[in-house]
């Protein structure tokens, strides 16, 4: 991800193709790091998370289509082509259904900072558990709140500790 955000720096291009699931900064963070940029390339997902709020949030986050690693790679040559021609392509998803699980669409890495933070952890004391900086906790913690659409640490345990049907206690 992070290197996929130098490439948009330094060069010009309409269509990008990026992961969910990168080490570092998945596709989540490229989205929202890139959709407030003036020219931005349009950007196809494709991916072997099944989950169904995948699809959706690539969708909120300003992405132009998805495709599905199990699908047949003619569908990622489809979907690439139809993004260069200025369409959307998405799978059918119900807008009019909130996200059911919101723990689904967290990265490993925010997996692993919302059950440090539960726990009580500082930023410091997470930092050094997992061998990043500082200033990466705070990146992922921004997104983490982003995701769960929470304002603070507090809400964010919270939200991990009283989740519907436990989703929290696959993160432990």
């Amino acid at each position: 991800g992070e290197q996929f955000i130098e490439a948009v720096n330094r060069l010009l291009f309409d269509v990008g193709v990026i992961g969910w699931d990168m080490p570092y900064m998945g596709g989540h963070e490229v989205l929202q790091a890139l959709r407030k940029r003036q020219k931005m390339p349009r950007l196809v997902v494709y991916t072997g998370n099944p989950s169904p709020q995948v699809p959706r949030l690539v969708m909120q986050l300003g992405g132009a289509g998805f495709c599905l690693k199990r699908e047949p790679p003619q569908r990622l040559v489809e979907t690439i082509s139809a993004v260069a021609e200025g369409r959307m392509v998405f799978p059918f998803m119900d807008l009019s259904q909130p996200s059911a699980n919101p723990f689904s669409c967290l990265t490993g890495r925010e997996q692993e900072l919302l059950a440090a933070l539960a726990q009580g952890n500082s930023n410091a004391q997470i930092a050094s558990d997992l061998g990043i900086s500082l200033n990466t906790v705070k990146f992922h913690l921004k997104n983490l709140y982003s995701k769960l659409d929470v304002t603070n640490r507090a809400q964010a345990v919270v939200c991990y500790l009283t989740s519907s049907g436990n989703a929290a206690d696959n993160y432990q």
